[in-house]
């Protein structure tokens, strides 16, 4: 698809509002001090004072600011100007100095000559992206010698439902872009969007296969039965802030998480 990043920054220049005021993203009290992260990524990150992170498809910046709060110098990076806006308005509101820049992934290096001791992403990020040989390419091109790659994401599994979890719609493996129109969205379900958007399917030997050719030696890769975003339709919080769909139980995974160093 030719003009699949002019349908998806159109995509993501309409969600930003209704994020900003929905309580999926939380954001008076992201200002007052609360924490974006989750123990699944956090845990992967470890401590990050000092370090240089770059963070992949921000949105409109909550995690980098939240890295920023933990002592990181962090820029982050989206398609998005009006997601880019937002964020460069919260990062002034929460006096952080975190760094944004307007840019999709694959024309950054063309604007941003940096490495960084992490590059990081996380949860919706490859599903946007049609080639992930010139994304892991990126994030080694990011990364200083020994640096880490930190990634939190959607199991594919989950894409392969029907929006209600009732039968298997979607090819597991990239067979082609699913190009589709949504009304409303994840973070406000009544929000007056109708928006036609553009996804790739991305197998997890997709995933893993393209960092490993682009020296990405992994350390850590996990899978968790559990979602900490009540983004799908029939969830159920079976303890606090870890989501399943309700009747599918733990039988499916719903969230991977990795660990990687250049090499």
């Amino acid at each position: 698809m030719e003009n699949y990043l002019e349908i998806n920054k159109n995509s993501w220049n309409a969600k930003v509002d209704p994020h900003l005021k929905s309580d999926f993203y939380f954001v008076d009290e992201f200002l007052r001090g609360r924490s974006s992260l989750n123990s699944i990524e956090l845990d992967l990150l470890g401590d990050v004072r000092g370090k240089s992170i770059l963070h992949l498809q921000c949105h409109f910046g909550q995690d980098s600011i939240s890295l920023s709060r933990m002592g990181a110098d962090v820029t982050g990076v989206d398609l998005s100007d009006k997601g880019i806006e937002a964020a460069q308005d919260l990062t002034q509101k929460c006096e952080t100095d975190t760094k944004f820049i307007c840019s999709d992934v694959y024309s950054l290096s063309d604007i941003l000559d940096e490495k960084f001791d992490i590059v990081y992403t996380s949860y919706g990020v490859v599903g946007w992206l049609p080639d992930l040989d010139k994304w892991a390419g990126l994030i080694n091109h990011f990364l200083k010698p020994d640096g880490k790659f930190v990634m939190a994401e959607f199991h594919p599994i989950v894409w392969m439902f029907d929006d209600d979890f009732t039968k298997v719609a979607y090819n597991y493996f990239n067979e082609k872009p699913l190009v589709e129109t949504y009304e409303g969205t994840y973070a406000d379900r009544s929000a007056d969007i109708v928006q036609e958007y553009v996804m790739w399917n991305h197998s997890l030997a997709e995933v893993l296969q393209n960092l490993i050719n682009h020296k990405i030696e992994l350390e850590i890769f996990q899978e968790f039965d559990w979602s900490p975003y009540p983004c799908f339709n029939h969830v159920e919080e079976f303890e606090k802030g870890k989501w399943r769909i309700l009747h599918l139980g733990n039988k499916i995974p719903m969230v991977y998480s990795l660990r990687g160093q250049k090499k």
